[in-house]
């Protein structure tokens, strides 16, 4: 039902749920970024992959799955497109980790890609990343008119561009010199992380040809999903567990950010992604049964602890 709060059954359709599309997705990446048998520029090739395959809950390609099954789609025609997605996260993480950047030396309980392959080659597994991303999402698929599917790669191309993620970052590292009140935070989150959850989603609505009406509240839906699981985040670096996480808490406050729990406290920031995450689900009312999935990740993403 619409609009219902968290509960265990939710949790465990979405946990098991996340596990199916993480299997689906992992072996199309392993088709589509093979390793080639012999070539000069072979270690590039294991960075990207080193990164691509080092874990992570592939939610993204989730998202992307759940939303094509709002319209009635099946995921194995789009299984490039999902890829791709996680290719653009997984580059997104090799540059954020960089030394110029948030300059971590652990992802995912593993050394991050600079400090595995250095720091020229992380950049080029990045870059190889994304512009092979763009590769996968223009090639012709079944099931979806050109239109539709140029719509959908332009989308996820502004989402993780200036018009979301890089902008986000970009934010960010601005507001390190400059007061930071919730107005700018938020703006900040939203392209962080809402804007790859809109790509996520409105890509899949766009491969399925949807109304505006359809794309619009999905846009909404990924806004606050997104706030949420960015609020917990910031929750989970002062209380969550090295061990889970994969990497160092504490991280927030040595970089000196300003976050939603440094703003208002641990308590206060759950209590606003629970709001985020209620948002959400409420964001989805105008497609009836069909959104049952999409409808069971704030539930999840607002109770993790990793």
């Amino acid at each position: 039902m619409s609009g219902a709060g968290p509960n265990s059954t939710d949790c465990t359709g979405v946990v098991h749920y996340l596990k199916t599309a993480a299997r689906d997705v992992e072996r199309a990446l392993d088709q589509l970024l093979p390793l080639p048998r012999l070539a000069p520029e072979r270690e590039l090739y294991f960075a990207m992959r080193y990164s691509l395959f080092a874990g992570g809950k592939r939610l993204r390609p989730a998202l992307f799955f759940a939303a094509l099954e709002a319209f009635g789609r099946e995921r194995t025609p789009f299984l490039p497109f999902a890829a791709a997605l996680e290719m653009i996260h997984t580059y997104s993480l090799i540059h954020d980790d960089l030394p110029a950047m948030d300059d971590d030396d652990l992802r995912r309980g593993q050394p991050t890609c600079h400090v595995r392959y250095g720091e020229a080659l992380a950049i080029l597994a990045g870059d190889a990343l994304l512009t092979h991303a763009f590769a996968l999402m223009l090639q012709p698929m079944a099931g979806a008119a050109p239109a539709d599917q140029m719509a959908a790669a332009r989308e996820v191309a502004w989402q993780a561009g200036i018009g979301g993620m890089v902008a986000g970052q970009a934010a960010e590292i601005v507001s390190l010199q400059s007061e930071v009140d919730e107005g700018l935070l938020t703006y900040i989150y939203q392209g962080k992380t809402s804007a790859l959850f809109a790509a996520a989603v409105v890509s899949a609505a766009h491969l399925c040809g949807a109304a505006q009406e359809e794309i619009a509240a999905l846009r909404e839906y990924a806004k606050h999903l997104g706030l949420g699981f960015q609020i917990i985040d910031d929750v989970l670096d002062v209380e969550g567990d090295t061990a889970k996480l994969g990497k160092p808490v504490g991280s927030d406050e040595a970089r000196e950010l300003i976050t939603f729990v440094t703003l208002y406290g641990c308590e206060a920031a759950r209590q606003r992604a629970a709001q985020e995450a209620e948002a959400a689900r409420c964001s989805l009312d105008i497609f009836g049964g069909s959104a049952a999935m999409l409808r069971q990740f704030p539930a999840l993403l607002a109770e993790r602890d990793h």
